[in-house]
């Protein structure tokens, strides 16, 4: 093993039987992005199960793993475990093999945690405890009811807490591990790792996981999706309980109603989020100064706008308006670097010695 080898960190997949696709290829793939940007080994990706065999995915393709008898934990160490549908983790935890590893691995491990429903194999090895995690919106109540001494996260699409990392479901583990490289190696290389897997945006931790104007959004047949997009139309204007249900043609009663029970939510959360959904477009997109953007979104001031961003983000709108415009400059940065790489690779490899073209072939994206 080279010098360079020995120093990369290595990351264990730990993954049941049935494991959701991405969770694994996910988070895989980001790794071994960073050491491909790098131009050396900074990661080295073990995928590891409870069996020797090869291990089923959601998408129906087998993956080969390294048993989790045969690993040793160490210091440098970065430990994920993969979530499933419902009978996969059911199965994992009535093996108990994957706890009892996470068990002995976590008090050595430089950082552990979980993608989606994975975090019900770190409750079962009891490092949640004290703790706040996520996991996918669909399993927080239940996942609350099987680690009472945990605190979970309903909102978050990952968080941190100490050396416990957990993300909600499925892409977000993308996320996380992108944090995670950006903890190791800085935010420039992630940014490069973001523009190169042609990620629209790389989200905070502390990003809602599921907005419920969201998900009426794109439901175009769901109740009250109407109503939603009247609001969104409207959210610079008063609105209240009164007249969100004056449009559904409801009593404000039944509206409320109706809105817990299709979205999951209060009118006036709702109209939170639609308001907060605005001011992120504006603070990343425009000039507008605060007390502007607050009256585009429906609200009295600059200090309401401030609250809103702070109690939705966990962060002002000063801060969150710095970070969105230096990620979209690294970014572009990245995107001009890997063009000039594409010419100039197309140049070399584009004809032959005798000036003729070379074919497919001599191009690195079609070996």
């Amino acid at each position: 093993m080279t010098r360079a080898a020995r120093a990369a960190r290595r990351v264990v997949l730990v993954i049941p039987d049935g494991v959701q696709t991405l969770d694994l290829a996910g988070p895989a793939e980001v790794f071994a992005a960073a050491s491909r940007r790098a131009g050396r080994p900074l990661y080295e990706v073990v995928t590891a199960a409870a069996t020797a065999a090869p291990v089923r995915t959601s998408a129906g393709f087998a993956v080969t793993v390294t048993p989790l008898a045969s690993l040793r934990p160490r210091p440098r160490d970065t430990v994920l475990v993969a979530g499933g549908d419902d009978a996969a983790i059911r199965a994992a935890l009535a093996d108990g093999r994957a706890a009892a590893w996470i068990r002995r691995a976590a008090p050595v491990v430089e950082r552990f945690g979980s993608v989606c429903s994975g975090a019900f194999v770190l409750a079962a090895a009891g490092v949640l405890d004290g703790k706040r995690a996520a996991t996918h919106w669909s399993a927080c109540e239940r996942l609350a009811a099987f680690a009472p001494r945990a605190t979970v996260d309903r909102d978050a699409i990952f968080v941190t807490d100490g050396r416990l990392w957990t993300s909600a479901g499925v892409t977000t583990g993308i996320d996380m591990a992108l944090a995670i490289v950006e903890r190791d190696h800085g935010a420039a290389l992630v940014d490069e790792i973001a523009a190169r897997l042609v990620l629209y945006a790389r989200r905070p931790g502390f990003q809602a996981q599921w907005s419920p104007a969201l998900v009426a959004q794109r439901e175009a047949s769901a109740p009250l999706a109407a109503v939603v997009a009247w609001a969104r139309a409207h959210v610079g204007e008063p609105l209240d309980v009164a007249a969100l249900a004056r449009e559904a043609a409801m009593s404000p009663r039944t509206f409320h109603r109706r809105c817990v029970a299709f979205l999951g939510t209060t009118p006036a959360k709702l109209v939170a989020q639609l308001r907060l959904e605005r001011a992120r477009t504006l603070l990343a997109t425009s000039r507008l100064s605060h007390k502007e953007i607050a009256a585009h979104c429906g609200l009295r001031d600059s200090a309401e706008l401030a609250r809103l961003v702070r109690r939705g983000l966990g962060i002002s709108p000063g801060e969150y308006r710095t970070r969105f415009a230096r990620r979209e400059k690294n970014r572009a940065v990245a995107r001009r670097r890997g063009d000039r790489g594409t010419a100039t690779r197309t140049m070399g490899h584009g004809r032959s010695s005798r000036g003729a073209p070379s074919g497919s072939r001599g191009h690195p994206s079609h070996r």
